[in-house]
């Protein structure tokens, strides 16, 4: 009986790990749902789109949500504009800090904004500390050379 179910089994098409399709779907290639739905669609799209307008003008908060979301993408990430001290040995590193949490404190950024420019500023603090060993090192080999 095993010897059935190996022989079946031994027959592939392809080697395992190897796909039926290597090339995948074609760039640009539409789903069929999506055809269909764009078929139906055609020639109605404008009339459905003064239709939630008209709908969100006269008080339909779904409507209105809808087309807010269409006019103004959510707003995933903002500038930051705070005038903060330049870091540039590591004895800068807490007037920027403390000038950071006084911005915190008075509302002009986020709290969450500023925990991201902590880790950026102990990310640089790192890089000053490795380039002063790095100036270090080459003041103690004779010949310039970083081993």
């Amino acid at each position: 009986m095993t010897e059935k179910t190996d022989k079946k089994q031994s027959d592939h098409l392809f080697q395992k790990g190897q796909s039926g399709n290597p090339a995948g779907r074609p760039k640009g290639a539409r789903n069929k749902a999506t055809m269909a739905a764009l078929n139906l669609l055609d020639g109605e799209a404008e009339a459905l789109t003064r239709r939630v307008i008209k709908m969100a003008l006269n008080g339909d908060i779904q409507a209105l949500r809808l087309c807010l979301e269409r006019i103004v993408a959510p707003i995933k990430e903002r500038p930051i504009n705070i005038t903060l001290p330049a870091i540039k040995t590591e004895e800068d590193t807490p007037a920027f800090l403390a000038e950071l949490m006084e911005a915190v404190a008075a509302g002009e950024i986020k709290a969450t904004d500023a925990a991201i420019l902590v880790g950026m500023t102990k990310a640089h603090g790192e890089s000053l500390v490795r380039a002063d060993q790095v100036r270090a090192q080459r003041e103690w080999i004779p010949n310039g050379d970083i081993v």
